[in-house]
């Protein structure tokens, strides 16, 4: 067989399987090899259960071409031993399968492989192992996205910017995002969300805004911001639209 090997990235959108792409399902399916990532402190127990990813390609993928990557997914504490040990083991692990034989491995992420995804980190990694490895991705419906739809909230309109942003940059960020024009996206809010809510009442952004968790999967919830006890997830979405008085105020 001739040409390069390939590892893609491949974008499941936020937990609902209807939300894949045709090319995702296409790309998933040719795939030699799947590989979906795993939280590591549980997959050393031997209980892990499955991952967003992972939930959501099983009905696309045959259980013998699925294969389990630990990474440090909960680690808060930047580029630790940890993260960098488990993103080192996952390039190892995927090479062994191109050396072994496959000529295309995809790694499946929740949302899109561009935007703040493991597969970064471990396209980097492979690279370094092997650099004639062609990376490609496969772009995916994002949290915002489906929050936006489900919600009925445009993201924006005529001249106005969209800002992400993840809670962990700071409020800072947040507090300039939210004080300009256009609407501002949070992820990753999770125990940060008293300062979030505490911000956009400081700014009066508190009565519009809507908070997603687990969006796609049972349990989701969509609505306001406030009454959020201790099970707010680690992937909720915030979603603060731009102050609109008219149609077409923004053209």
């Amino acid at each position: 067989m001739t040409g390069a090997a390939t590892l893609t990235g491949v974008g499941v959108g936020p937990g609902d399987p209807e939300l894949l792409t045709l090319k995702a399902v296409r790309v998933l399916r040719e795939a030699d090899l799947v590989v979906v990532p795993v939280l590591d402190r549980l997959a050393a127990a031997g209980d892990a259960p499955p991952g967003r990813a992972e939930t959501t390609v099983v009905a696309h993928v045959p259980p013998d071409r699925l294969r389990r990557l630990p990474f440090a997914l909960d680690d808060r504490g930047g580029v630790t031993a940890r993260r960098e040990r488990a993103w080192d083991d996952a390039a190892r692990a995927v090479v062994a399968a191109l050396d072994g034989g496959a000529r295309s491995v995809a790694f499946a992420t929740i949302g899109d492989p561009n935007v703040y995804s493991t597969f970064g980190y471990l396209a980097q990694s492979v690279r370094a192992l092997r650099p004639t490895v062609e990376v490609r991705t496969v772009p995916g419906v994002t949290a915002m996205q489906e929050l936006a739809a489900r919600s009925g909230l445009p993201l924006c309109e005529g001249r106005e910017p969209l800002t992400l942003l993840p809670a962990t940059a700071g409020p800072a960020l947040l507090a300039d995002a939210l004080a300009g024009p256009g609407t501002v996206v949070v992820y990753k809010g999770w125990r940060r969300h008293p300062e979030l809510l505490a911000e956009l009442r400081r700014q009066g952004r508190h009565d519009d805004a809507v908070l997603g968790r687990a969006l796609g999967l049972p349990g989701e919830r969509i609505g306001p911001v406030d009454g959020v006890g201790d099970d707010l997830p680690y992937l909720s979405t915030l979603l603060v639209p731009a102050r609109r008085e008219r149609r077409g105020g923004k053209l």
